[in-house]
C-alpha cells in the first residue's frame, strides 16, 4: 500500500467523516458563533492573538474538511491589517464539532499561541476576566431590582426608577416614591460590603479594602441626607427574599401615605 492510499486509512477510513463533526448549523446568528467559539476556548479572555503592530485580535477557530484524506484540519483565524490570516493548528478527529473545536482550542493555547490581553498600565483588576466581570455589573435593572419592582407594580403602587430624590444632590435610588417620600436602594452584596456575603478579596486586596469601606461611607451620608429632608431610605441586600423586601417597601410607604393624610385631617 503506498503512502497516499495508506494516509486514506487514518482517522474516518474509508468513508467521510458526518458533516456535524466539522460544519457549523446553517443560520446561526454571529451572535450564536461568538457564543460557540467562548465556549470551546474556555472563556473569551483567551482567545487572543498579539498583531505585528503590537496590539491584539480576538482569534477563532475554523475547521475545513479534506475530501481526498477525509481529515478535519482546524485554523487559527484573526484580522490583521484589513486581511483574516489562517494559520494551520493541527487536525482534529472527533465526531461532533464542539469536541473539536475544544480540542483545536486547547491546541494553540499549549502551544502558546492565544493567551489573554494585556492589562491598561495602572489597572486595578488582578486579571482581564475580573476586569470583564466588574465592568459588566449592572448599575440598575438587575434581576433582584427587577423582581422586587415586579412585585410593588403588581401590588398597585408606582415609583420612579434611577431617580434622585433630592434636587441638587447627586445620589440616585433604585426606587423612588415621591409623594411618600420613600427611596429604595439594592445594594450589591460584594459593592456595598455586605456583613453575610462579602468576602475579603485575594488580590489587590488594599484597593477593594478601600474601595467597599468607601461605598459603606457614601451609603451612610446619603441615609444621612434622605433623613435631614424628610425622606425614608429602605436599603435592601441583594440576596434577601424579594416578597420580603417588597412587603417591607409597601409597608412603608402605605404608612407614609397614612401619616400624610391624618396630618391633613
Amino acid at each position: 500500500m503506498n503512502d497516499a492510499a495508506e494516509s486514506r486509512q487514518v482517522g474516518w477510513k474509508d468513508k467521510p467523516p458526518p458533516e456535524r463533526a466539522w460544519r457549523g448549523r446553517r443560520g446561526r446568528t454571529r451572535k450564536a458563533i461568538v457564543a460557540e467559539q467562548d465556549r470551546a476556548a474556555g472563556g473569551r479572555e483567551g482567545r487572543y492573538v498579539k498583531r505585528i503592530s503590537g496590539d491584539y485580535a480576538l482569534a477563532s477557530i475554523t475547521l475545513r474538511l479534506l475530501p481526498r484524506t477525509r481529515r478535519i484540519r482546524a485554523y487559527l483565524r484573526w484580522s490583521e491589517n484589513g486581511r483574516s490570516p489562517a494559520l494551520y493548528v493541527g487536525e482534529v478527529e472527533h465526531p461532533t464539532r464542539a469536541a473539536n473545536l475544544e480540542q483545536a482550542w486547547q491546541i494553540v493555547k499549549d502551544r502558546g499561541m492565544v493567551g489573554e490581553r494585556p492589562l491598561p498600565e495602572g489597572s486595578w483588576a488582578s486579571s482581564r476576566a475580573t476586569r470583564s466581570s466588574m465592568r459588566g455589573n449592572r448599575g440598575r435593572d438587575t434581576a433582584p431590582e427587577l423582581r422586587i419592582r415586579s412585585l410593588l407594580h403588581r401590588d398597585g403602587l408606582r415609583y420612579r426608577v434611577s431617580a434622585r430624590p433630592l434636587p441638587g444632590v447627586r445620589r440616585t435610588a433604585d426606587l423612588v416614591f415621591t409623594r411618600a417620600r420613600v427611596a429604595v436602594f439594592v445594594d450589591g452584596c460584594f459593592w456595598h460590603g455586605c456583613p453575610d456575603h462579602c468576602r475579603p478579596a485575594r488580590t489587590n486586596s488594599e484597593f477593594w479594602r478601600a474601595k467597599i469601606d468607601g461605598n459603606r461611607a457614601r451609603d451612610a451620608q446619603t441615609d444621612q441626607f434622605l433623613a435631614e429632608a424628610g425622606w425614608r431610605a429602605i436599603r435592601i441586600w441583594e440576596h434577601e427574599d424579594p416578597v420580603q423586601a417588597a412587603g417591607r417597601v409597601a409597608a412603608a410607604v402605605r404608612n407614609s401615605a397614612a401619616r400624610d393624610d391624618h396630618n391633613v385631617l
